[in-house]
């Protein structure tokens, strides 16, 4: 594990972030003294110590900011020794605290920030979330008031893309519904009619962060790639080793597809009972997302009849009812949302994040910022 700061820092001659002066900026020094002078005894002030506010559960604090992790936050900040639990102004000393925080420093179980939280934070200046949406507690006022915002949505989604592209080479060999008759027949199965991965097209519905990923590691395979998405170009697509299709022909034409699209209002229930009657038989359905972006009666139907395969992830409800079918079909191989950061991986989303509060001390810009207009579109 990393325990160093981040390399990707850039230097001091880099443009400031907003509110810290660069180190050798008019700001951040003395000038330069003549010899003998009393000035020439004054040194370089010390870079400024943001005063950072930890606001996350504490199942997340011990997972997100590992010792090492946790090290290199305190070489650069003074961490507040206080933090919210449920709610930011409910305790008198949080709420003091609140005064003096530059830095917001979150994770899962963080409070919604809330008009009235940035009223008591008047020194405000960086949300830096080490976890991947944002969208649930940071509120609009935030990006009005210009308090910069990142996330460590890419440290999150790199493990999601990993599973993603293991989920799809065993799905080429259809080992998940092969595992299963194995195991319910107690007979070995004959695995001569499967399609097997050369040549093979995969289907990505969505080009987001993941589904980008996915595209480019997919390139070691001797596999076609289909890519559907309506903000992408042709050329975009053929950058990571894709060729843009609509969304008709990305289901017509794929073996697997795999949905990489995010939850957002006009998503919801998109993958209906027409696109998943246009895959063809015997094709294997992935949903790494979210499970609302499926027609969950209509994927039930086609898995029942044994046309489909599926790999869920995610599934609505979430999690499924005890009595659900899903959970007896032998063509469906259910994890319980497991794609994304667990275990050791939770500490590359800490490492990310502190190395944002790096940047943010030493006034150079971050890296993984969000807008406001980034919200109608991410998920």
């Amino acid at each position: 594990m990393r325990t160093e700061p981040d390399p990707a820092l850039p230097t001091a001659q880099t443009e400031p972030a907003a509110g810290r002066p660069a180190a050798g900026s008019a700001a951040a020094t003395v000038a330069e003294p003549t010899a003998g002078s009393a000035a020439a005894a004054v040194a370089e002030p010390a870079p400024a110590r943001p005063a950072v506010m930890l606001a996350m559960n504490e199942s997340s604090r011990v997972r997100v900011l590992v010792p090492q992790v946790r090290t290199r936050l305190e070489r650069v900040a003074d961490v507040l020794p206080v933090g919210p639990g449920t709610a930011f102004l409910a305790d008198p000393a949080i709420r003091d605290a609140l005064a003096e925080t530059e830095v917001l420093l979150t994770g899962w179980g963080c409070p919604a920030i809330t008009p009235e939280v940035l009223a008591a934070a008047p020194k405000l200046q960086a949300i830096i979330h080490a976890a991947g949406s944002v969208k649930s507690f940071v509120d609009p006022a935030v990006f009005d008031r210009g308090i910069q915002v990142t996330s460590a949505v890419v440290a999150n989604a790199l493990p999601v893309a990993e599973f993603t592209v293991a989920t799809i080479v065993l799905s080429g060999k259809r080992a998940f519904r092969l595992s299963a008759e194995y195991k319910n027949s107690r007979r070995k199965p004959d695995p001569s009619f499967v399609p097997g991965n050369y040549g093979s097209t995969v289907g990505l519905l969505g080009a987001s962060r993941i589904g980008r990923m996915v595209a480019d590691r997919l390139r070691t395979f001797d596999l076609e790639v289909l890519i559907s998405d309506p903000y992408l170009t042709a050329a975009e697509a053929a950058g990571f080793g894709a060729e843009l299709v609509e969304l008709d022909a990305l289901f017509s034409r794929s073996d697997i597809l795999s949905v990489h699209a995010p939850l957002l209002p006009e998503t919801v229930g998109m993958v209906d009972a027409r696109l998943l009657g246009l895959l063809r038989d015997g094709s294997v359905l992935i949903n790494t997302s979210r499970g609302r972006i499926i027609d969950a009666a209509a994927l039930e139907k086609e898995c029942r009849s044994g046309r489909l395969d599926a790999v869920l992830d995610v599934t609505d409800p979430e999690p499924l009812p005890p009595d659900s079918p899903l959970l007896d079909l032998p063509n469906i191989f259910l994890t319980p949302h497991l794609a994304g950061a667990v275990g050791n991986e939770v500490a590359r989303l800490g490492e990310l994040a502190v190395g944002e509060v790096e940047r943010f001390a030493a006034g150079v810009p971050l890296q993984h910022t969000i807008t406001a207009a980034d919200l109608g579109r991410i998920a």
